[in-house]
């Protein structure tokens, strides 16, 4: 053990409080960045079920273009908001489960639109 003898100095501790403000810092910029990389995952997931989703459907669109269109939005795990039939092209719009946050359930939608030929 070290015994100082004499006044101590005002500048003691300060690192210390330095170290944990700034491990503070990174970890409230790290958070962010894990909140943020979870949406750009939640939309292209999104994305690639609605492209997909309207692909079906356009290909069966003589059929119950909307039936598909719920089953592959389905098994794509995500959810059917809309379909609609513009002329022969089908435009739909789906929607996944976002990022968890506490206190909120969040969802990230997608449309896209496509036709035969």
């Amino acid at each position: 053990m070290r015994w100082r003898i004499g006044p101590r100095r005002a500048d003691d501790g300060g690192a210390t409080v330095l170290v944990v403000a700034m491990a503070g810092v990174l970890m409230f910029v790290t958070l962010g960045l894990a909140a943020a990389g979870g949406l750009v995952t939640a939309q292209r997931r999104a994305q690639s079920a609605a492209d997909l989703t309207a692909l079906a459907a356009a290909a069966s669109v003589e059929a119950d273009a909307c039936a598909e269109a719920l089953r592959v939005a389905g098994a794509n795990a995500a959810a059917l908001d809309s379909c609609e039939l513009v002329g022969t092209d089908v435009l739909v719009t789906v929607s996944v489960a976002g990022p968890a946050t506490p206190g909120r359930d969040l969802r990230v939608s997608a449309e896209a639109r496509a036709g035969p030929g």
